[in-house]
């Protein structure tokens, strides 16, 4: 199970590790090594949650850090924050999507999970 969670992680076919798992941004497609069919895969709704939940875990404890030393103005807080948000957001999803990918293929659904 880890094994295809960490190549989905790293964003290479849970399958196979060699072929990519992305074309794009986040589109998963079939492995081109392998021809395993990971674009069956339907990671669409947990990735954003996960990536809110991990990216807001390190956002807040940082902007309470600032704060409570720095103390600088609100503009500053109101810009440096929600950009370092999105930007860590947009960094982050698709490792995150690439690694509930991996969990799917392992767990191998069947029936009504495939489109």
């Amino acid at each position: 199970m880890f094994n295809s969670i960490i190549r989905g992680v790293k964003r290479t076919c849970p399958h196979c590790g060699d072929g990519k798992l992305f074309s794009g941004y986040l589109k998963i497609t079939n492995c081109r090594v392998c021809k395993a069919p990971t674009g069956d895969i339907r990671a669409d709704d947990l990735p954003p949650y996960l990536t809110i939940l991990l990216v807001g875990h390190i956002i807040v404890p940082m902007l309470v850090f600032f704060e409570a030393v720095y103390h600088p103005p609100l503009w500053i807080q109101m810009a440096v924050w929600p950009s370092m948000a999105l930007l860590l957001m947009l960094f982050v999803l698709p490792f995150i999507k690439g690694g509930v990918a991996g969990l799917i293929w392992h767990l191998q659904p069947s029936g009504s999970e495939q489109p």
